[in-house]
Protein backbone atom coordinates (compact mmCIF):
# COMPACT_ATOMS: atom_id res chain seq x y z
CA UNK A 1 0.00 0.00 0.00
CA UNK A 2 1.13 3.28 -1.08
CA UNK A 3 0.08 6.38 1.90
CA UNK A 4 -1.16 9.56 -0.56
CA UNK A 5 0.34 12.94 0.72
CA UNK A 6 -3.33 13.52 1.91
CA UNK A 7 -3.12 10.67 3.97
CA UNK A 8 0.28 11.41 5.59
CA UNK A 9 -1.08 14.60 6.41
CA UNK A 10 -4.13 12.91 8.42
CA UNK A 11 -2.04 10.26 9.81
CA UNK A 12 0.46 13.08 10.97
CA UNK A 13 -2.45 15.14 12.50
CA UNK A 14 -3.36 11.72 14.37
CA UNK A 15 0.48 11.31 15.71
CA UNK A 16 0.18 15.31 16.76
CA UNK A 17 -3.42 14.35 18.73
CA UNK A 18 -2.26 11.58 19.98
CA UNK A 19 1.09 12.95 21.72
CA UNK A 20 -0.73 16.53 22.77
CA UNK A 21 -2.97 14.26 24.90
CA UNK A 22 -0.36 12.25 26.12
CA UNK A 23 1.72 15.01 26.87
CA UNK A 24 -1.09 16.56 28.83
CA UNK A 25 -1.08 13.44 31.49
CA UNK A 26 2.34 13.88 31.69
CA UNK A 27 2.59 17.66 32.24
CA UNK A 28 -0.11 16.89 35.10
CA UNK A 29 2.09 14.32 36.62
CA UNK A 30 5.28 16.29 36.23
CA UNK A 31 5.42 17.21 40.22
CA UNK A 32 4.13 14.03 41.95
CA UNK A 33 5.35 11.19 43.25
CA UNK A 34 5.43 8.03 41.03
CA UNK A 35 6.60 4.53 41.38
CA UNK A 36 9.64 3.84 39.73
CA UNK A 37 10.39 0.50 38.47
CA UNK A 38 13.04 -1.79 36.54
CA UNK A 39 12.60 -3.51 33.16
CA UNK A 40 15.39 -5.28 30.39
CA UNK A 41 16.83 -3.20 28.65
CA UNK A 42 19.77 -1.36 27.38
CA UNK A 43 22.84 -1.15 30.00
CA UNK A 44 22.65 2.48 31.07
CA UNK A 45 20.20 3.16 33.77
CA UNK A 46 18.27 5.54 31.60
CA UNK A 47 17.16 2.47 29.58
CA UNK A 48 15.98 0.50 32.78
CA UNK A 49 13.67 2.64 34.37
CA UNK A 50 10.01 2.62 33.76
CA UNK A 51 7.47 4.38 35.56
CA UNK A 52 3.38 3.89 35.44
CA UNK A 53 3.05 7.31 33.54
CA UNK A 54 5.27 5.49 30.68
CA UNK A 55 2.26 2.94 30.83
CA UNK A 56 -0.65 5.50 30.86
CA UNK A 57 0.55 7.54 27.88
CA UNK A 58 1.54 4.47 25.73
CA UNK A 59 -2.46 3.54 26.44
CA UNK A 60 -3.51 7.18 25.76
CA UNK A 61 -1.45 6.71 22.81
CA UNK A 62 -2.59 3.66 21.42
CA UNK A 63 -6.71 4.40 21.78
CA UNK A 64 -5.78 7.42 19.67
CA UNK A 65 -3.60 5.31 16.84
CA UNK A 66 -5.34 2.08 16.87
CA UNK A 67 -8.57 3.29 14.99
CA UNK A 68 -6.68 4.35 12.28
CA UNK A 69 -4.27 1.12 12.55
CA UNK A 70 -6.50 -1.17 11.01
CA UNK A 71 -7.57 1.46 8.36
CA UNK A 72 -4.34 1.63 6.88
CA UNK A 73 -3.45 -1.29 7.78
CA UNK A 74 -0.22 -0.04 10.14
CA UNK A 75 1.48 -2.27 12.15
CA UNK A 76 2.48 -0.89 15.69
CA UNK A 77 5.98 -0.32 17.93
CA UNK A 78 5.66 1.25 21.81
CA UNK A 79 8.29 1.34 23.90
CA UNK A 80 6.46 -0.47 26.46
CA UNK A 81 5.64 -3.03 24.76
CA UNK A 82 7.08 -6.02 23.25
CA UNK A 83 8.27 -6.47 19.54
CA UNK A 84 5.75 -8.60 18.15
CA UNK A 85 7.59 -8.22 14.79
CA UNK A 86 4.57 -6.72 12.74
CA UNK A 87 6.74 -4.04 11.60
CA UNK A 88 8.91 -6.28 9.45
CA UNK A 89 5.43 -7.44 7.50
CA UNK A 90 3.44 -4.73 7.43
CA UNK A 91 4.51 -1.67 4.93
CA UNK A 92 4.51 0.70 7.78
CA UNK A 93 4.48 1.03 11.67
CA UNK A 94 3.58 3.71 13.98
CA UNK A 95 6.98 3.79 16.28
CA UNK A 96 5.96 5.37 19.41
CA UNK A 97 8.28 6.35 22.53
CA UNK A 98 5.31 7.05 25.16
CA UNK A 99 7.87 9.15 27.60
CA UNK A 100 11.31 9.66 26.23
CA UNK A 101 13.59 10.76 28.86
CA UNK A 102 11.99 9.02 31.86
CA UNK A 103 15.21 9.37 33.70
CA UNK A 104 14.91 13.24 33.49
CA UNK A 105 11.11 12.86 33.95
CA UNK A 106 11.97 10.78 37.44
CA UNK A 107 14.62 13.71 38.25
CA UNK A 108 12.51 16.71 37.73
CA UNK A 109 14.22 18.27 35.46
CA UNK A 110 13.93 19.16 31.19
CA UNK A 111 14.37 16.71 28.68
CA UNK A 112 11.39 14.28 28.05
CA UNK A 113 9.05 14.58 25.70
CA UNK A 114 6.09 12.04 23.48
CA UNK A 115 7.70 10.91 20.12
CA UNK A 116 5.54 9.19 17.35
CA UNK A 117 7.05 8.56 13.97
CA UNK A 118 5.50 5.98 11.11
CA UNK A 119 8.13 4.57 9.72
CA UNK A 120 8.27 2.70 6.27
CA UNK A 121 9.30 -1.60 6.39
CA UNK A 122 12.16 -0.36 4.36
CA UNK A 123 13.19 2.03 7.68
CA UNK A 124 12.22 5.75 6.39
CA UNK A 125 10.87 7.64 8.60
CA UNK A 126 7.67 9.71 7.06
CA UNK A 127 5.62 11.23 9.88
CA UNK A 128 7.88 12.89 12.79
CA UNK A 129 5.88 14.17 15.94
CA UNK A 130 7.53 15.49 19.23
CA UNK A 131 5.94 16.96 21.98
CA UNK A 132 7.66 18.58 24.86
CA UNK A 133 4.84 19.09 27.61
CA UNK A 134 6.87 21.25 29.86
CA UNK A 135 7.25 24.05 27.09
CA UNK A 136 4.25 22.72 25.36
CA UNK A 137 6.46 22.94 21.88
CA UNK A 138 5.52 20.54 19.37
CA UNK A 139 8.29 20.14 16.62
CA UNK A 140 6.66 18.10 13.73
CA UNK A 141 7.44 17.17 10.22
CA UNK A 142 6.02 15.21 6.98
CA UNK A 143 8.30 13.68 4.71
CA UNK A 144 7.97 16.44 1.52
CA UNK A 145 6.28 18.86 3.64
CA UNK A 146 8.37 20.40 5.61
CA UNK A 147 9.13 20.86 9.32
CA UNK A 148 7.36 22.98 12.01
CA UNK A 149 7.98 24.20 15.31
CA UNK A 150 4.52 24.78 16.70
CA UNK A 151 2.70 27.57 14.37
CA UNK A 152 5.83 28.19 12.03
CA UNK A 153 7.82 26.83 9.36
CA UNK A 154 10.96 25.97 10.95
CA UNK A 155 13.58 27.66 10.70
CA UNK A 156 17.33 27.39 12.24
CA UNK A 157 18.62 29.50 14.76
CA UNK A 158 21.24 32.59 14.21
CA UNK A 159 24.39 30.47 14.22
CA UNK A 160 25.89 31.62 18.02
CA UNK A 161 29.69 31.79 18.65
CA UNK A 162 30.13 28.50 20.37
CA UNK A 163 29.33 25.03 19.02
CA UNK A 164 27.31 22.90 21.50
CA UNK A 165 28.03 19.26 21.69
CA UNK A 166 25.11 17.23 23.23
CA UNK A 167 25.02 13.41 23.84
CA UNK A 168 23.07 11.36 26.42
CA UNK A 169 25.08 11.48 30.98
CA UNK A 170 25.90 7.99 30.39
CA UNK A 171 28.67 9.00 27.99
CA UNK A 172 30.89 10.56 30.88
CA UNK A 173 31.56 6.71 32.00
CA UNK A 174 32.19 5.86 28.24
CA UNK A 175 36.14 5.23 27.77
CA UNK A 176 36.28 7.81 24.82
CA UNK A 177 34.99 10.38 26.86
CA UNK A 178 38.03 12.63 28.00
CA UNK A 179 39.55 12.33 24.70
CA UNK A 180 36.73 13.79 22.54
CA UNK A 181 35.93 16.47 25.14
CA UNK A 182 39.69 17.58 24.36
CA UNK A 183 39.15 17.16 20.82
CA UNK A 184 35.60 18.89 20.87
CA UNK A 185 37.04 22.56 21.67
CA UNK A 186 39.90 21.70 18.75
CA UNK A 187 37.24 21.09 16.09
CA UNK A 188 35.06 24.17 17.35
CA UNK A 189 38.34 26.55 17.11
CA UNK A 190 38.46 24.86 13.74
CA UNK A 191 35.57 25.73 12.63
CA UNK A 192 36.14 29.25 13.27
CA UNK A 193 34.63 29.18 16.77
CA UNK A 194 35.09 30.85 19.50
CA UNK A 195 34.73 27.51 21.42
CA UNK A 196 32.87 24.18 22.61
CA UNK A 197 30.46 23.19 25.50
CA UNK A 198 29.64 19.52 25.91
CA UNK A 199 26.20 18.76 27.95
CA UNK A 200 25.29 15.54 28.85
CA UNK A 201 21.38 15.38 28.99
CA UNK A 202 18.47 13.21 28.29
CA UNK A 203 16.44 12.30 26.30
CA UNK A 204 17.15 11.07 23.30
CA UNK A 205 14.07 13.46 21.25
CA UNK A 206 14.53 16.88 22.75
CA UNK A 207 18.69 16.33 22.57
CA UNK A 208 18.14 16.12 18.68
CA UNK A 209 15.46 18.96 18.55
CA UNK A 210 18.26 21.29 20.20
CA UNK A 211 21.11 20.47 18.08
CA UNK A 212 18.50 22.16 15.48
CA UNK A 213 17.22 25.03 17.75
CA UNK A 214 20.41 25.62 19.26
CA UNK A 215 22.86 26.23 16.22
CA UNK A 216 25.87 25.48 15.30
CA UNK A 217 24.88 21.95 17.71
CA UNK A 218 25.33 18.26 17.28
CA UNK A 219 23.83 15.19 18.98
CA UNK A 220 25.54 12.36 18.85
CA UNK A 221 25.88 9.04 20.21
CA UNK A 222 29.07 6.65 19.49
CA UNK A 223 28.41 2.65 19.18
CA UNK A 224 28.86 0.38 22.06
CA UNK A 225 29.34 -3.33 22.61
CA UNK A 226 26.52 -3.32 24.91
CA UNK A 227 23.10 -3.56 24.09
CA UNK A 228 21.26 -0.11 24.07
CA UNK A 229 22.49 2.83 22.69
CA UNK A 230 18.74 3.94 22.08
CA UNK A 231 16.36 2.37 19.95
CA UNK A 232 14.45 3.10 17.16
CA UNK A 233 11.89 5.26 18.95
CA UNK A 234 13.93 6.92 20.12
CA UNK A 235 15.46 8.20 16.66
CA UNK A 236 12.46 7.61 14.39
CA UNK A 237 10.52 11.39 14.84
CA UNK A 238 13.82 13.55 14.95
CA UNK A 239 15.49 11.55 11.70
CA UNK A 240 11.86 12.93 9.66
CA UNK A 241 12.41 16.30 11.45
CA UNK A 242 16.02 17.00 10.39
CA UNK A 243 15.26 15.48 6.69
CA UNK A 244 12.56 18.39 6.27
CA UNK A 245 14.96 20.96 8.24
CA UNK A 246 17.40 20.45 5.28
CA UNK A 247 19.45 19.06 8.24
CA UNK A 248 22.35 16.16 8.43
CA UNK A 249 21.20 13.31 10.38
CA UNK A 250 22.75 10.08 9.77
CA UNK A 251 24.50 7.12 11.74
CA UNK A 252 28.13 8.01 13.60
CA UNK A 253 29.74 6.82 10.35
CA UNK A 254 27.55 9.28 8.13
CA UNK A 255 25.22 6.25 6.86
CA UNK A 256 21.63 6.33 6.56
CA UNK A 257 20.27 5.59 9.97
CA UNK A 258 17.84 3.20 9.23
CA UNK A 259 15.04 2.78 11.82
CA UNK A 260 13.56 -0.69 10.49
CA UNK A 261 16.40 -3.44 11.83
CA UNK A 262 15.55 -6.89 11.81
CA UNK A 263 15.98 -8.31 15.05
CA UNK A 264 16.46 -5.98 17.86
CA UNK A 265 15.52 -2.61 17.93
CA UNK A 266 18.47 -0.99 19.91
CA UNK A 267 21.03 0.64 17.60
CA UNK A 268 24.29 0.58 19.95
CA UNK A 269 26.24 -1.18 16.82
CA UNK A 270 25.88 1.69 14.73
CA UNK A 271 25.84 5.21 17.03
CA UNK A 272 23.54 8.30 15.85
CA UNK A 273 24.35 11.62 14.40
CA UNK A 274 22.24 14.89 14.28
CA UNK A 275 23.65 18.23 13.66
CA UNK A 276 23.38 22.05 12.50
CA UNK A 277 25.10 21.88 9.60
CA UNK A 278 27.61 19.00 7.04
CA UNK A 279 30.82 20.53 8.74
CA UNK A 280 30.11 20.04 12.21
CA UNK A 281 28.65 16.68 11.19
CA UNK A 282 31.74 15.61 9.17
CA UNK A 283 34.37 17.02 11.93
CA UNK A 284 32.56 14.38 14.36
CA UNK A 285 32.65 11.23 11.88
CA UNK A 286 36.27 11.91 11.39
CA UNK A 287 37.06 12.38 15.10
CA UNK A 288 35.37 9.02 15.77
CA UNK A 289 37.37 7.02 13.19
CA UNK A 290 40.46 8.87 14.71
CA UNK A 291 39.38 7.49 18.21
CA UNK A 292 38.94 3.79 16.84
CA UNK A 293 42.02 3.98 15.53
CA UNK A 294 43.73 5.48 18.60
Amino acid sequence: MRLSTDDLYLLGQCAISAAMQAGQLIAKSAHTAVVVNSKDGGASLAARVVTEIDHLSQEIILQTLRPICARYDLALLSEESPDDGARLQHDYFWCIDPLDGTLPFIEGVPGYSVSIALVSRAGEALIGVVYDPLTHTLYRAIKGQGAWQNQHAFKPAPPAQVVTFITDKSFAQDPLYHATQAALQHIAVELGYAGAKLRLQGGAALNACQALTEAPACYFKFPKPDNGGGSVWDYAATACLFQEAGAPVSDIRGNVLVLNPNGSTFMNHCGVLYGSDQAVVERIIGLYQQLRQG
